[in-house]
């Protein structure tokens, strides 16, 4: 199953790289690496709930975002603790047993056949709780259908319809031409969101959007797109959170918040197009407190 590892064509950029020698374009390695297993109580009601999610960060990324707020672990430097996917099926048994609600697997491309993996020997082990894929929608198709039946719950950003914006500010090219597929694809293996009867997720897709600072024209792009290619039970997250960090302070154009001005634009064309379920975040003024304290 690993073998495609040795001429990697996990995520869409297909580097060939044998990840067993070198590191990929993601910096990650043929070994699982994790910056941190916590319970999350910040993520949306139906997936946070009371008890929390229980978050997996898995380090590195196959995105280069120069606004990453997680960037430490991502694009940095600081390595992640290596585990193997018997240890890693361990930590979901473990999340479980800890009253999480679901399993959130987060930033976990690079690792999507580890995972797999790993999830076939939780669930041989008594894992029952969802299973959350938390991924920058930049997936390779051949990969998401190798997770179908293992995913419960499919919850991709939609970040950019012009691919200018795309290569500037993440290095990925023709991102909203792969992320619409993949996206499309996700909802065909798990469909729209069902709960159970205290009002959390168990299967479907969620988009999450952040908006950006000077780009609103791109934002009213993905959600006019949302809104005629998926179907209306699939829930959208519109969100406010965005700040300045790592090379974005850089930028003259992302070097800010959002203005209430701008967002109030966004607000009005979300309900404009009349979005049948959905959240439209508060917009904040004290995001950075919300940045994980990674334990490497």
């Amino acid at each position: 199953m690993l073998d495609i590892l040795e001429k990697c064509r996990v995520c869409p950029r297909e580097c060939k790289i044998n990840r067993k020698k070198i590191l990929g374009d993601c910096r990650a390695s043929d070994k699982i690496e994790i910056s941190l297993v916590s319970i999350h109580k910040f993520e949306e009601p139906c997936i946070s709930g009371k008890n929390g999610s229980g978050t997996i960060f898995f380090t590195h990324c196959n995105m280069h975002c120069i606004y990453c707020q997680n960037y430490e672990i991502s694009q940095g430097k600081k390595k992640g603790r290596e585990i193997t996917i018997e240890e890693l099926a361990e930590i979901m048994i473990s999340q479980q047993e800890n009253g999480a609600h679901n399993i959130n697997l987060v930033t976990p491309t690079m690792y999507a056949y580890h995972i797999k993996e790993a999830i076939k020997i939780a669930k041989e082990n008594g894992l029952n709780i969802p299973i959350i894929y938390n991924s920058n929608g930049y997936e390779s198709i051949e990969t998401l259908k190798e997770l179908e039946g293992y995913i419960d719950v499919y919850l991709p950003d939609l970040k950019y319809y012009l691919d200018e914006i795309a290569i500037k500010y993440s290095k990925a090219p023709n991102y909203f031409e792969i992320a619409t597929k993949a996206i499309l694809e996700m909802v065909r293996q798990v469909g729209s969101p069902t709960f159970d009867e205290s009002g959390m997720i168990i299967k479907g897709v969620m988009i999450r959007h952040l908006v950006l600072p000077n780009h609103i024209n791109n934002s009213k792009h993905i959600l006019k797109w949302i809104k005629e290619n998926i179907p209306e039970d699939v829930y959208i997250n519109v969100m406010a959170q965005y700040f300045p960090t790592y090379k974005a302070k850089e930028d003259k154009l992302i070097n800010r918040k959002l203005t209430k001005k701008e967002y109030k634009q966004i607000e009005e064309y979300f309900y404009l197009l009349e979005f049948k379920n959905g959240y439209m975040q508060e917009l904040g003024e004290h995001e950075e407190e919300y940045v994980p304290k990674w334990e490497i």
